[in-house]
C-alpha cells in the first residue's frame, strides 16, 4: 500500500515540477516579450493565449491553452486504475490529444527562436525539456529578441487603420442614379486580431459606364468586388439606382451580374440549353416562356452564340466558354455587372473581341466593372478606372478614380500597366508610391469638394 502511495506521489511530481519550471521559465521570459500582463504566465490556459499571442500566433496559443485545461486532470489519475474501462478511455484520449497540441507547441517554439535568432535545432531541447530553454533565453544576457523581426509577408498587415488626411471628407451624397459608394471600413477578424482590408473608398459611377478596376497584389480588389455585389458586407453604403444593396438585398441581387475567373459550366449540355437553365434560375418567374425565349435569343445573339448553339459546352473554344458564362449572368435584366478577368488565358484578338462585347452591354445603360491584369490592350473601351492601392499599414485604398486619359495624367504614366508598377512595392519590382497617390488623389478630391461648395 506505501509503494502505491509512493508510485502516485512520484507520477503527480513529474507533471507538477515541470509545469511548474515551465510557467517560471514563461514568467521571466515575459519581460523580454514585453508581456502587459505577466501573471497570465501562472494561470493555466491563458498562458499558452498570451504566449502566443506575443508570437502572432493567437490560434496555435488557445489550441495549447485549451489542451492544457483538459490534460490538468491526468496529472492527479491514479495510474493503478488503468483497469477500468473509462480511466483507459481517457489516456487514450489524451494521447491523441497530446500528439495534436504536439504539433502547435512545436510551432510556438518554432517562432521564438525565430524571435531570438537562435539556432533551430533548440528545438531538440523544447522536445525533450520545454521549460529548459525558457529559462537560458529568459535568464541568458546575450539573447534578445531581435530588432523589427518581421514573422511573414503579413505579420502586421492591415492591424493598423489607415490615416492619410481628407479620406474622410470625400464622402458623396448617395445618388438615385447610378452606382454610389460610401465604403468607410472592410475589416475582418483573423482570430483575436482585428485586420482592415479597405478603407475609404467613395466613388460615384453612372449608368452606361465601362469601368476598368486595377490594382496590384492584395490591393483588395476582389474584396472590394464582394463588398459592392453584397456578398461580403462592408461598413458602406452601396446603392444601385436608389435601391440600398445590403437592406434590401433580396430584391437588388436579381439585379447583379458576377462572372469569376472560373468558367462554372456544365460540359455535357448544349450552349442553348445551358443558357435557358440560367434564365429560368435568374429571370422573374412571372415572366411568360415565350418572353423568356425572346431574352435568351437576344443575349445569344449579342454575345455570338446563335450558330452552333445546339453544340456541347465541352466542345467550345476558351473564348465561347466566357462568352457563355456572361451569358447565363446577362439573362438576368441586370443593373451591374461584374466580370473578374473575363480575358483570362486568352489571346489578344479573342479578348478583344470580349471587351467589345461588355462595351456594347454598357452602352445598353448598364454598369460594367471588369478586373483586368493586361488592361492596356483594351483601354480605349473603358469610360472609368478605379485604381486601389495598399498603403504601408497594407489597407486597401482609392488611388484614383476618373476616366483612362485623367488617370495617365494623374501617375505620369503612359499606360495603365505603368500604373499599376507605379503603386507597387518596391519588393515587387515596383515604385512603392502607394502611400504618396493615396494621399495625393484624397487631397485633391477634398480641394474639389471645398471649390464646388464655394460655388454653391
Amino acid at each position: 500500500m506505501d509503494w502505491e502511495n509512493t508510485s502516485h506521489f512520484l507520477s503527480s511530481l513529474l507533471f507538477w515540477v515541470p509545469w511548474i519550471l515551465f510557467s517560471l521559465g514563461l514568467w521571466l521570459l515575459s519581460s523580454k516579450l514585453d508581456w502587459k500582463r505577466r501573471w497570465l504566465a501562472w494561470i493555466p490556459g491563458l498562458r499558452y493565449a498570451a504566449f502566443g499571442h506575443a508570437l502572432d500566433l493567437d490560434r496555435d496559443g488557445v489550441i495549447c491553452g485549451a489542451l492544457e485545461v483538459l490534460f490538468l486532470p491526468a496529472g492527479v489519475l491514479d495510474a493503478s486504475d488503468f483497469s477500468n474501462r473509462a480511466i483507459m478511455a481517457l489516456f487514450l484520449l489524451t494521447l491523441v490529444l497530446q500528439i495534436i497540441v504536439f504539433i502547435y507547441r512545436i510551432r510556438l517554439f518554432l517562432r521564438l527562436v525565430l524571435l531570438f535568432g537562435v539556432k533551430k535545432r533548440w528545438v531538440i531541447l523544447w522536445i525533450f525539456c520545454k521549460w529548459l530553454p525558457l529559462l537560458i533565453l529568459a535568464l541568458g544576457k546575450r539573447y534578445q529578441p531581435l530588432e523589427g523581426i518581421k514573422f511573414g509577408e503579413d505579420w502586421e498587415a492591415g492591424t493598423k487603420p489607415a490615416e492619410h488626411t481628407g479620406a474622410a471628407a470625400n464622402r458623396p451624397e448617395m445618388s438615385d442614379s447610378g452606382l454610389s459608394v460610401d465604403l468607410r471600413e472592410r475589416v475582418a477578424r483573423d482570430f483575436l486580431k482585428k485586420r482592415y482590408l479597405l478603407q475609404d473608398i467613395s466613388l460615384d459611377i453612372p449608368n452606361g459606364s465601362l469601368v476598368m478596376l486595377l490594382g496590384g497584389s492584395g490591393s483588395g480588389k476582389t474584396t472590394f468586388v464582394n463588398a459592392l455585389i453584397g456578398y461580403e458586407k462592408a461598413d458602406a453604403d452601396i446603392r444601385l439606382n436608389g435601391r440600398d444593396v445590403y437592406k434590401d438585398y433580396d430584391q437588388v441581387k436579381y439585379r447583379i451580374g458576377f462572372v469569376p475567373q472560373q468558367n462554372l459550366i456544365r460540359g455535357n449540355d448544349t450552349v442553348k440549353r445551358t443558357v435557358s437553365d440560367a434564365a429560368l434560375m435568374r429571370m422573374d418567374a412571372s415572366l411568360s416562356s415565350a418572353d423568356r425565349e425572346k431574352k435568351v435569343a437576344d443575349v445569344m445573339d449579342l454575345l455570338g452564340l446563335t450558330a452552333g448553339c445546339d453544340g456541347l459546352v465541352a466542345k467550345k473554344s476558351g473564348g465561347q466558354l466566357r462568352r457563355i458564362s456572361i451569358a447565363m449572368e446577362l439573362v438576368a435584366d441586370l443593373e451591374l455587372f461584374v466580370l473578374d478577368e473575363p480575358d483570362s488565358g486568352l489571346d489578344g484578338v479573342i479578348a478583344r473581341e470580349i471587351f467589345t462585347k461588355l462595351r456594347a452591354i454598357a452602352d445598353e445603360g448598364k454598369i460594367v466593372i471588369v478586373i483586368t491584369h493586361t488592361p492596356d490592350r483594351v483601354v480605349d473601351l473603358f469610360d472609368k478606372v478605379i485604381v486601389l492601392a495598399r498603403n504601408k499599414s497594407r489597407v486597401g485604398q482609392l488611388a484614383f478614380y476618373g476616366s483612362p486619359a485623367e488617370a495617365r495624367a494623374f501617375f505620369g504614366k503612359d499606360t495603365m500597366e505603368g500604373i499599376v508598377m507605379s503603386i507597387n512595392r518596391k519588393e515587387e519590382g515596383g515604385e512603392g508610391r502607394a502611400d504618396e497617390l493615396i494621399q495625393r488623389f484624397s487631397l485633391r478630391n477634398a480641394a474639389g469638394e471645398e471649390k464646388a461648395r464655394a460655388a454653391l
